[in-house]
């Protein structure tokens, strides 16, 4: 009991805690920074959103290539500024329920 008032194990913990949520802090930056979502993989990255947004709007134009450029970039902004479902959680959830089976 006498431990836990002493003023210098406080700061020794405290510090520790600090170094702690640096060092978190330094990953979640490093997983921005390089374009993977916080608790995602590749597949739940803004460019595969807009790459996928692109392909669908590729299908509704006579340009293909016009189609993709022009939905790869819409979505690459929706991803960044809307909350895009994340696709990969989903299609995991999806199989997960079809492997289960019916109720």
């Amino acid at each position: 009991m006498a431990d836990d008032k002493d003023p210098l194990k406080q700061l020794k913990d405290l510090n520790k805690l600090k170094n702690q949520l640096e060092d978190i802090q330094r990953r979640v930056e490093n997983e921005v920074s390089i374009g993977i979502p916080q608790g995602g993989s590749v597949l739940g990255s803004p460019f595969l959103k807009g790459f996928l947004a692109g392909y669908v709007v590729a299908k509704l134009r006579p340009s293909a290539l016009l189609g993709v450029v022009l939905g790869t970039m819409t979505g690459l902004y929706a991803a960044q500024t809307y909350q895009v479902p994340n696709i990969e959680q989903t299609v995991k959830d999806f199989i997960n329920n079809l492997k289960k089976g019916p109720k």
